[in-house]
C-alpha cells in the first residue's frame, strides 16, 4: 500500500542524516481508511524503541500527503537475500533469536509500565526483516499491527499479512495473540535454515498451503532433532502448545546456538554483503 524513499534530513551547522520516508502509493492517497492505518503505524512506531526495530522519527504532512520518517537501514531485506539460498545454520539462529527478542519486547510493551497493550505484529516474514551493512537485524512494517486492548479498526474477518506466513488462527480469521507472531517466526526460521517454507509443496497454490497451515502439518524433515523440536513447538496448531512467549523461544534458540560455531553481527554482515 506504500512506497519508501531515501531522503536526507538537514539540521543546524551542516548536520545531515539519511532517513527513509514512507508514503501511501499515489493512487491510494486520500483514502481515509489507509491514511488512518499509516497514521496509526507512525504513532505506534514512535512509542517503540528497540535495537531490532526500525525506529520512527516523525509523522508529517506535505501538500496534503502524509509521510512517516523512519530509520534508513543501509542494507537489504531477508527476502531478497534468501534468493541466493539459505543462511548457514548459526547465522539463521542468530537472526531468529534477534527477531524473537524484538517481538518479545513488542508483545510486552506498555505505555504506563504496568499494563501491556497486547501488541501483535501480524506480518512477520522475511520481506519485513531488514539488515544493515553492520549486520544489525531490524523488524519493520507495523502497518497491520494490532493492539488487542485497543479498538480494532480492522473489518471483521479481513485477513491481513502474507498468507504463507500466517498462523492457523490467522488463516481462519480468529482472534490473534502474540503466539500468532511466534508461528510466523517459526515459518521464517525454517525458510532461513532450508530455503523452503515448511507448508509449501511444489506445484501447490495458496489454498493448499493455507489448508496445511490450518492443519499445522509442516515438513521439518530437513532439520536436525534439536532444531526440529524447537520449531515444531513454535508451529503447534494450538497456540497454548507453543513456547510460553518469545523470550522463552529466544532462550531456546540461544541454547541451540551454543551447540554450534559462535557467530556475531560481524559474521552476519559478511555473509549478507557478499
Amino acid at each position: 500500500m506504500a512506497e519508501v524513499f531515501l531522503a536526507i534530513a538537514y539540521g543546524a551547522s551542516g548536520f545531515e542524516k539519511k532517513v527513509a520516508l514512507k508514503t501511501l502509493l499515489p493512487e491510494l492517497q486520500g483514502s481515509p481508511e489507509l491514511e488512518k492505518l499509516l497514521i496509526e503505524e507512525a504513532r505506534l512506531g514512535a512509542r517503540l524503541s528497540h535495537k531490532n526495530l526500525v525506529g520512527v522519527h516523525e509523522l508529517g504532512v506535505d501538500g496534503g500527503v502524509y509521510y512517516v520518517r523512519m530509520d534508513y537501514v543501509d542494507g537489504g531485506d531477508l527476502k531478497t537475500s534468501l534468493e541466493r539460498g539459505p543462511l548457514p545454520t548459526p547465522l539463521a539462529l542468530l537472526v531468529a533469536e534477534e527477531l524473537a527478542l524484538a517481538l518479545g519486547y513488542v508483545h510486552a510493551f506498555s505505555v504506563d509500565g504496568r499494563h501491556p497493550l497486547g501488541l501483535v505484529h501480524r506480518d512477520v516474514s522475511p520481506s519485513n526483516v531488514l539488515w544493515s551493512r553492520a549486520g544489525c537485524i531490524q523488524l519493520a512494517d507495523f502497518g497491520v499491527a494490532k493492539a488487542t486492548s485497543l479498538a480494532d479498526v480492522t473489518r471483521a474477518n479481513v485477513r491481513k499479512g502474507k498468507y504463507a506466513y500466517m498462523s492457523p488462527e490467522q488463516a481462519a480469521g480468529a482472534p490473534l495473540t502474540p503466539a500468532s507472531d511466534q508461528f510466523s517466526l517459526g515459518i521464517t526460521l525454517v525458510e532461513l535454515l532450508t530455503g523452503q517454507r515448511p507448508f509449501d509443496r511444489d506445484g501447490d497454490g495458496p489454498l493448499e498451503t493455507l489448508d496445511r497451515i490450518r492443519q499445522a502439518t509442516p515438513d521439518l524433515s530437513a532439520l536436525d532433532d534439536e532444531l526440529r523440536t524447537i520449531v515444531a513447538r513454535s508451529l503447534a496448531r494450538d497456540p497454548a502448545a507453543r513456547h510460553p512467549d518469545m523470550i522463552a523461544l529466544a532462550r531456546a534458540l540461544a541454547a541451540a546456538r551454543a551447540n554450534r560455531p559462535p557467530v556475531c553481527a560481524a559474521d552476519l554482515a559478511v555473509w549478507l554483503t557478499q
